[in-house]
């Protein structure tokens, strides 16, 4: 991941107060390689949502917000 999508990341996740156990949940799935489409895409994890599109993770979003793209 290029370190510049990594720092977003990590400021959004910051902004967002995804905690030590939801980090974990979100650790083990992109340790697994999951597949993912070329297009938008995000995964939703109860108290937050990751959205990417092609290969890389873009933001996350609270869990009441709507996200775009194909749903894994």
């Amino acid at each position: 991941m290029p370190p510049s999508v990594r720092e977003h990341l990590v400021e959004r996740m910051r902004d967002r107060n995804v905690g030590l156990e939801d980090f974990n949940r979100l650790r083990l799935w992109l340790e697994s390689r999951p597949e993912v489409p070329e297009g938008l895409w995000f995964k939703d994890f109860g108290s937050f949502k990751l959205c990417g599109k092609g290969r890389y993770p873009a933001t996350f979003l609270l869990a009441g917000q709507s996200a775009a793209g194909k749903q894994l």
